[in-house]
């Protein structure tokens, strides 16, 4: 069986990796599959958690925050085809509509 050490240690590697892609990518697309490794790494940790102590808990709070990525995806995808449908871009830096 993996340790949960190695396993928290691959979340919080993922969770930075996840981190620098949303902070320095421009195409929104991009930046929303990066905050979507972020979640799964929080999940990851969540998972780890749980087969250390035991408790099912870390499954029960896994499948939720599972269930809010995906609300949070089709959320994402649809603001940006209504900013492209509109703007015909969804590049970061051109796209300033929800600021009014």
């Amino acid at each position: 069986m993996i340790d949960p050490g190695y396993i928290s240690g691959l979340s919080a590697i993922l969770f930075f990796i996840g981190l620098a892609g949303a902070f320095t990518r421009k195409h929104a697309i991009i930046v929303l599959m990066c905050i979507e490794i972020m979640l799964n790494a929080v999940n990851l940790n969540f998972v780890a958690v749980a087969m250390q102590t035991g408790n099912p808990e870390g499954w029960v709070f896994t499948s939720i925050a599972i269930a809010i990525a995906a609300s949070e995806v089709a959320v994402g995808l649809a603001i940006f085809l209504s900013l492209y449908s509109t703007r015909e871009t969804i590049n970061l830096d051109e796209v300033d509509l929800l600021k009014h």
